[in-house]
């Protein structure tokens, strides 16, 4: 039962990180439509859960890296 709570916790925090980061990317003007958990990585009796970006149009990226950069305001 713990291993159960604390695998629970671990893909918690990974959906905390991606709200964040949807957060924070939106606040640059930026959209990942495509971002969530990736499903393989939250499988087994340890998740080891990660982001999946996704894919994103040229502009987007574009977008993403003027952010990166410090460019958006």
């Amino acid at each position: 039962m713990v291993e159960r709570s604390r695998a629970a916790a671990t893909i918690k925090d990974a959906e905390d990180a991606r709200d964040e980061l949807r957060v924070a990317l939106k606040g640059a003007g930026v959209t990942l439509p495509s971002l969530t958990l990736d499903g393989v990585s939250l499988t087994g009796d340890f998740p080891r859960p990660l982001l999946d970006l996704g894919r994103c149009t040229p502009q987007t990226a574009r977008r993403l890296a003027e952010a990166l950069r410090g460019e958006v305001g």
